[in-house]
């Protein structure tokens, strides 16, 4: 079937191919592209700046029955310009021809497999999502743009996960100029990276397990989650316990992208669970052994939790405002540390309260930031054993659950709009 718009992804540092420009009366694309094939004068280009003028020319040119190419870095449906044009034109109009990305070259180049790795783009998109999930997963690929480069990605990363392994990669397929650098966080934040960065990958190199996999990307996450108490290691049954937990969760709704805060974090049970579930988690603890407790649990979890050493609220002040906060224990300063919470939480904040005299402050903390305020008493009886072979129920301490949730509309949401790249 003749279709009137052929998309050609040039590869990495490969040309189009003459056919593919054969009988084009418009080419579209970045001005290296352009730079790079040889075209009649005839032929009318259009240098990719803001998409929609581009857009209305290839609809003229369409409705006209003239042929249109679209050129594009790597593979053009990843992330590229396939997803805007068949938004406008539909997919039957499309001749995509896709050449190779920049995330399977730069992996190529490092002779890693890439299954199991998590693809993010920061191209015109706010970095916070990129940072998140590079705290979160042990091998991201990130396609960057301007304002979200190395040096972005690397001043965030240096503050939470310093560990971490940046590989920047530039002008792939470049023979003269391609370069791979293997860099720390804090080496990258410092350097300027110029236009030529086609991926930055981030590697925690300590967990990268190089099993075989039958699902592509980051897996299908935890089979279970509210753990029991038993799973972690923790201190005298200052825990939180997995009724709790489990409503606590469902409430804080952690997923990969976001950052949960969980302050006064003691075992670490909502930190390491939130981080199972694929977020970037920052737990304060302000006891040292406490501190080494939340580490311990979650390296035997098998995940990445920043863990501050410190006393909220005055401890929140260097972290990155978090989507969703997880607020244990606490004493006459709880609403205090609420109100900083809700204040600089982007979506939610749920906290657990065992004193009912603690209540009334917590929600005035909650709904004085803007938040709609919601709880439950939570009470449960846990199946136990006697002997002779009988079941008893033993009741556990009650805990009031609380939860504030921010209206979706306002400024805290504004940059989860999407704003599709164009070329990477």
């Amino acid at each position: 079937m003749n279709r009137p718009i052929t998309v050609v992804g040039t590869g990495t540092g490969a040309p189009a191919p003459p056919d593919a420009l054969a009988g084009a009366g418009l080419v579209v694309g970045g001005r290296r592209h352009l730079d790079a094939v040889r075209l009649p004068a005839s032929v009318e280009r259009i240098v990719l700046g803001p998409l929609a003028p581009a857009l209305d020319v290839i609809e003229a040119y369409v409705e006209k029955g003239r042929r249109v190419v679209v050129l594009a870095s790597g593979d053009p449906g990843f992330f590229g310009i396939v997803r805007a044009l068949a938004e406008r034109f539909g997919p039957r109009l499309l001749d995509v021809r896709p050449g190779v990305s920049s995330v399977a070259t730069a992996f190529a180049r490092l002779g890693l497999t890439w299954d199991d790795a998590v693809i993010v783009s920061a191209h015109g998109r706010d970095p916070r999502t990129a940072v998140n999930v590079c705290r979160a997963h042990p091998k991201t690929a990130v396609l960057t743009g301007p304002g979200a480069g190395p040096a972005e990605l690397g001043a965030a990363l240096a503050r939470s996960a310093p560990g971490r392994t940046l590989v920047v990669a530039r002008a792939l397929g470049d023979p003269a100029h391609e370069r791979l650098e293997r860099v720390s966080p804090a080496e990258a934040a410092g350097r300027d990276w110029g236009s030529a960065v086609n991926v930055v990958l981030c590697l925690d190199e300590t967990r990268a397990t190089g099993a075989v996999r039958t699902l592509a990307g980051p897996g299908a996450g935890p089979a279970v989650w509210a753990l029991a108490e038993s799973d972690f290691a923790h201190r005298d049954s200052m825990i939180t316990k997995f009724e709790v937990r489990a409503l606590a969760l469902a409430r804080l709704g952690p997923r990969p992208g976001e950052l949960v805060w969980d302050v006064g974090s003691g075992s670490g049970s909502v930190a390491v669970e939130c981080a199972r579930l694929g977020a970037a988690v920052s737990a304060v603890e302000k006891a040292a052994d406490g501190v080494e407790r939340v580490r311990a649990n979650a390296g035997a979890h098998g995940v990445d939790v920043h863990v501050v050493h410190g006393t909220a609220p005055d401890a929140l002040a260097g972290l990155d405002d978090p989507d969703a906060v997880f607020v244990g224990g606490g004493g006459r300063e709880l609403p205090g540390i609420v109100e900083v919470c809700a204040r600089r939480a982007r979506r939610t904040v749920v906290v657990a309260v065992a004193a009912l005299d603690r209540v009334p402050a917590v929600r005035a903390a909650l709904t004085g930031a803007g938040l709609d305020c919601d709880g439950v008493l939570l009470q449960s009886s846990r199946l136990a054993p006697l002997p002779g072979d009988v079941t008893r129920l033993a009741a556990a301490n009650p805990v009031f659950l609380l939860w504030g949730r921010r209206n979706p509309v306002g400024p805290h949401l504004v940059n989860l709009v999407n704003h599709e790249g164009v070329a990477q």
